[in-house]
């Protein structure tokens, strides 16, 4: 079964860095954000290369050039997963500033390991938009892959996913999930900044970092 999915691992110096210190637990939650945030820029500047760009006239203080510009009709859509999600928002907007932002909650069942959606704010139609999807941590897959089933639904064949980290049980369900005979006019690209060990019998991501949410906002 071929898979209709792009999969990058980005490989950096930097990233390597700041995902070190991450994983710390000792980290609190002020300095683990503030990473998010700058993990989230590096991500965007590598999984943006093909956004759609126009040409536009410029006009410098010496003479007038050529220049371009990301295309905003109709704008990128990023969509966070609720609520580890927001942690990945500020770097995403900072980086793409004319994007629009939708909203989708998720959040998984303990005993089942199954995602529940409980709201969601998005555009009625998805078509020819070009569509983000961020969310820390990609375990199971399952959460990841009922997002973009909603935004392909909603008429999406366009869609990046950034995520921090991720196993290679949720990355084997999703290839295997978006088969190119299942969704064949889908555009659909992964990039994580680390891809680790495996999953536990609670099905939290080892080495990880431990629950994304937590750390950024509490356990609440």
């Amino acid at each position: 079964m071929q898979t209709n999915l792009q999969w990058t691992v980005l490989e950096h110096p930097l990233i390597e860095h700041k995902l070190g210190i991450l994983r710390d637990e000792k980290t609190p939650s002020a300095i683990f954000r503030s990473l998010v945030t700058e993990l989230t820029m590096l991500a965007v500047y590598e999984s943006t290369r093909g956004l759609a760009t126009e040409e536009v006239e410029v006009q410098t203080p010496v003479a007038k050039t050529v220049g371009r510009r990301v295309i905003v009709d109709p704008r990128p859509l990023v969509v966070p997963i609720l609520r580890a999600g927001l942690g990945m928002l500020e770097g995403m907007t900072r980086m793409l500033p004319s994007c629009e932002v939708g909203f989708l909650g998720m959040k998984r069942d303990e005993e089942t390991l199954e995602p529940v959606t409980y709201t969601n704010r998005l555009p009625e139609d998805l078509t020819g938009r070009q569509c983000f999807i961020i969310d820390p941590m990609l375990a199971t897959g399952g959460s990841l892959r009922d997002a973009i089933d909603y935004l392909v639904n909603l008429g999406a064949t366009d869609i990046t996913c950034l995520n921090i980290l991720a196993a290679p049980e949720g990355k084997k369900m999703l290839e295997e999930h978006f088969s190119v005979e299942r969704y064949p006019n889908l555009n659909l690209r992964i990039y994580v900044t680390a891809l680790d060990k495996c999953l536990n019998e609670h099905g939290y991501i080892v080495p990880g970092l431990g629950d994304a949410g937590d750390r950024l906002y509490g356990p609440y």
